[in-house]
């Protein structure tokens, strides 16, 4: 099966809801401009607003006075106290309902206070999301039974962390090849296998874990101290040095059957919903780290002076600093909207979320390093350092390191590419899947083709009309409602050039990842700057015209982008980038490799995880 059918179908596992709304982002990626779904913005009680206010300063008064950000750093680890500290603030169960012992906050707040401490300390903010959005809370709160509930949050609200496994040495994006199992035994399960990179696993006091049994993937509640799980190490990463991420093995592990959450075989779509929200975490820490890079570029652009003038002043830098201001921007505002719509369980968030992830997570690593580029040597320099020579230490090359994952975390760029192109243009493909399956032969495909045609036939007139073009569109926008007529009309042009694509390669479009990928970027650049205008518009109420600065340049920036991508649809390199590799992959170009020496230390590419007992020491801690 080739990558993209594998999207399409890991895709229709999470399709059985019915949505009161429609998507916006999937009508965006269909040439239909939906302003009027995201805008106005979903609101607040006011309770709820001060329930969240009281929280985030509960939470910055901690963060400020009891979390040192470079211990956890030299150490690698974040102190005991501290995650007891966070457990008493209720931390732990921002998003937990108040019946089972949690805050019972909005997605708005829990994005704004994973914003905050990922501003101050990534490391936080990965523990804490990843014991929400992917560990036992999400998934129970979606699929579990009221006894899983009261058996399992209170004691997650209260701060004994989760973690989600599901990677596997030998599995990564493809779960069609898990191969941990779960045998009915009686009234329990019998698990066996080896689970890689367990975010929070090392501390962890419950699991959840996804197995192979008799009819597919499930997944179950695992009590991580349960006789015959060892977590055999500790791995260590390039950032985010205080994360407790492991290898953990199951040997024999009875798991009681009323611990499985929702029903056999229902595991991928059970992690694939649990991410539609989940995903919205990474939006929220990166939005942290932009606007704090955003804080310290300015800073040192106006300390730090040569040739006479301010570096801020020199145009090379003004235009990365200009940069970082309208992303910081852009970042928050897809996060606040994204946040917003999953408050509202009538909406439709899968491909937001996507969008959100997909978009957040790059824009922050280039964020990151244009900040290490302003500052220098000093940006390469570790904080430790330059605090040890008596400068002010700044981790901004730290930042650049602690990023780095969010483009692969849940989710990798190129995974994201494949998922949202089967999203977005998935009534595209409700028309013509069978036209550009390569299985379907003969007849089939002559009838596919005449449904296909007649479907293109009613939809391509509204991707010519619609007010995009017209002046006077969009005016309590103001100066932004360019942008916005600028996105309608884009729209209907990226629906057209998926028209086309489809057009010109049928089955073999599935193999074009360059194009799709390119589709879904543009898509992104559309969602950002039609949240970056609604968050203006909302903001000029209290910051006038001020908010409208910002968000015109980054408007700007994301049109000449969009426009790029646009171009390199049909004008790039993909067929000879991918004729090179394989040449390359034969072995044909051996003298590109020759006058160097290789560093890396000898042994397999990926450790075996044969099942079977540990003969490692177990380092799991639980926090107690």
């Amino acid at each position: 099966m080739t990558d993209y059918a594998k999207a399409r179908e890991v895709a229709e596992q999470a399709r059985e809801k019915e949505w009161a709304r429609p998507s916006f982002g999937r009508q965006l990626f269909l040439g239909d401009f939906r302003l009027d779904l995201v805008h106005p913005a979903p609101a607040l009680a006011d309770s709820e607003t001060k329930k969240g206010e009281e929280f985030l300063r509960a939470l910055r008064r901690f963060l400020d006075s009891r979390v040192d950000p470079a211990l956890i750093e030299r150490t690698a680890q974040i102190p005991d106290e501290v995650v007891k500290g966070l457990a008493g603030l209720g931390a732990f169960g921002i998003t937990i309902e108040e019946e089972y012992g949690g805050l019972g906050l909005s997605h708005l707040y829990y994005g704004r206070a994973l914003m905050l401490a990922g501003s101050y300390c990534p490391a936080i903010s990965t523990l804490l999301s990843a014991h929400q959005s992917i560990g036992v809370p999400q998934p129970l709160k979606l699929f579990g039974t009221e006894e899983q509930k009261r058996a399992f949050l209170p004691r997650c609200a209260k701060g004994e962390i989760s973690a989600f496994l599901l990677t596997e040495p030998d599995v990564g994006s493809d779960p069609a090849r898990l191969a941990t199992t779960a045998v009915r035994d009686g009234d329990d399960y019998v698990l066996d296998g080896v689970k890689l990179w367990t975010t929070n696993g090392v501390v962890a006091g419950l699991l959840v874990v996804m197995a192979r049994t008799g009819r597919g993937i499930s997944a179950f509640v695992v009590e991580a101290d349960s006789p015959g799980i060892t977590v055999e190490r500790r791995n260590a990463f390039m950032g985010l040095r205080g994360i407790e991420n492991g290898v953990t093995r199951f040997h024999g592990v009875r798991v009681p059957a009323a611990n499985m959450i929702g029903r056999e075989g229902q595991g991928l779509k059970i992690a694939l919903t649990t991410l539609n929200t989940g995903r919205l975490s990474l939006p929220a820490s990166c939005a942290g780290n932009a606007k704090w890079a955003l804080k310290i570029a300015r800073e040192w652009a106006v300390e730090r002076v040569q040739w006479g003038r301010a570096i801020g002043e020199h145009e090379a830098v003004a235009r990365k600093l200009a940069f970082i201001a309208g992303t910081a921007y852009a970042l928050e505002a897809v996060m606040d909207l994204s946040c917003r719509l999953a408050d509202d369980e009538s909406n439709d968030i899968r491909i937001e979320a996507a969008l959100a992830k997909l978009y957040a997570s790059e824009m922050a690593w280039k964020v990151a390093d244009e900040l290490v580029q302003i500052r220098g040597g000093r940006g390469y320099e570790t904080a430790e350092s330059l605090a040890a020579r008596g400068e002010r230490g700044v981790p901004a090359e730290q930042l650049l390191r602690d990023v780095r994952i969010n483009r692969i975390f849940e989710g990798s760029t190129e995974i994201m590419h494949l998922l949202i192109a089967r999203e977005a243009v998935d009534a595209h493909l409700a028309a013509a899947g069978d036209v550009i399956d390569p299985s379907v032969k003969g007849r089939d495909r002559a009838r596919a083709a005449a449904r296909a045609g007649g479907f293109y036939a009613r939809w391509l007139p509204t991707l010519v009309a619609g007010t995009g073009n017209r002046p006077g569109a969009y005016a309590e926008f103001g100066p932004l409602a360019r942008h916005l007529r600028y996105v309608e009309r884009t729209s209907r042009k990226l629906a057209r050039s998926t028209f086309y694509g489809m057009s010109r390669w049928q089955g073999r479009l599935e193999h074009r990842q360059g194009f799709l990928g390119r589709i879904v970027d543009i898509g992104a650049e559309l969602f950002a700057i039609t949240a970056t205008c609604v968050r203006a518009r909302e903001d000029a109420a209290e910051l006038g015209h001020k908010a409208a600065e910002p968000a015109d340049t980054f408007c700007h920036q994301a049109r000449l982008r969009a426009d790029a991508l646009f171009d390199r649809l049909w004008d790039n390199t993909d067929d000879r980038d991918v004729r090179l590799a394989g040449y390359l992959l034969q072995g044909r170009y051996g003298f590109l490799e020759e006058g160097i020496l290789d560093a890396s230390v000898e042994g397999p590419w990926i450790a075996a995880a044969e099942p079977g007992p540990s003969a490692a020491e177990n380092v799991h801690r639980p926090i107690r």
